[in-house]
């Protein structure tokens, strides 16, 4: 399916758009009037663009049915000042119900029934029930566009942060990311929330250049087993390693035994183990188990590029894909 989003209303395109680009943080925002009226809505188009000086910016859209201006805009306009809000899952459907097309001039602290909590530095009150809460002077207005559905980017530069301390680690210093359960916009009415159970973590390359794919050897090149993410952990190292003699594993035990007399199968079964290693984050080990692969180069051989084109399977579709172009430049994501 291919969409040209300047052949499809804008309806569609707003759907397209939300439901593909997710998911995304939610910007809680507090504003105020010259008059002293105070606006609190929920923004999603919303995200962290610097931290030196320390930029967020969020955008109050016109609205797509009928291109009118909301409450936060005409505030800021006004008031250059703002608190920025972290919704949590403790309070997503309060903050929903903020959201509503009330009147000017109508409290939706009120409404909603948070608690306002006086700022140190700017007008707006703050969410008290919001375990984050930023303070921000608005430094720009950008408009994007005149018609229904045009961003209006509020450049915002955070003055300060209130950060409760029941999120914060043991040792009181940082914020653990387990305990803050965000939540975040996706397309239509869902939403997603972070818990410790659906959290993972991702290695960063080093900071020394990785091998990258097309250093790694042929046959994990051409497994039909492991996956590209598989095989970008396996990349993700500044060089392959030697065989450990001393590794054990009762599972690779078993394999390189039961099937001596059978390669294929061998390297097949270790394929898999080494798969389930690398799900589970262990990638010194999955290395140790394809290290015992029947004909698998020595380390020096492995490091010497190859001439076929590198392949990897999709665990989702089952398609096997060419990677094409794949090196230690450019497949890193930072």
């Amino acid at each position: 399916m291919l969409l040209n989003l300047h052949d499809i209303t804008t309806q569609q395109a707003h759907h397209f758009l939300q439901y593909a680009i997710a998911p995304r943080p939610i910007a809680f925002v507090s504003s105020m009037d010259t008059s002293g009226n105070v606006n609190l809505s929920p923004f999603s188009f919303f995200n962290l663009f610097s931290t030196n000086p320390p930029i967020i910016i969020f955008s109050p859209s016109r609205r797509v049915r009928n291109n009118t201006t909301k409450h936060t805009l005409e505030n800021v306009k006004e008031l250059p000042e703002v608190v920025i809000n972290i919704v949590t899952y403790d309070i997503i459907q309060q903050a929903s119900l903020a959201s509503c097309e009330y009147p000017k001039g109508t409290d939706e602290f009120i409404k909603a029934g948070f608690t306002k909590e006086k700022a140190t530095l700017v007008q707006p009150p703050m969410v008290k029930e919001s375990p984050v809460k930023m303070e921000c002077k608005v430094l720009e207005i950008k408009p994007v566009g005149s018609e229904g559905g045009a961003g209006n980017l509020v450049i915002c530069e955070v003055l300060c942060m209130h950060v409760d301390e029941s999120i914060l680690d043991k040792e009181g210093t940082m914020i653990d990311q387990t305990k803050l359960h965000h939540i975040a916009r996706l397309g239509g009415d869902w939403y997603c929330k972070v818990t410790a159970q659906n959290l993972f973590k991702v290695a960063k390359p080093s900071t020394k250049l990785c091998i990258g794919f097309d250093n790694l050897p042929p046959s994990l090149l051409h497994s039909h087993i492991l996956t590209g993410n598989h095989l970008a952990q396996l990349a993700n190292i500044e060089a392959i390693p030697e065989k450990d003699e001393a590794f054990n594993n009762m599972a690779m035990f078993f394999i390189t035994k039961e099937y001596k007399s059978n390669p294929l199968k061998m390297n097949h079964e270790l394929h898999l183990l080494a798969a389930e290693l690398l799900n589970n984050g262990c990638v010194e080990d999955a290395w140790q188990v394809l290290l015992r692969e029947e004909g698998s180069p020595p380390p020096e051989e492995e490091l010497l590029n190859t001439s076929t084109t590198p392949i990897a399977s999709s665990e989702e579709s089952g398609l096997v894909t060419p990677l094409q172009g794949a090196g230690a430049f450019n497949h890193k994501i930072v």
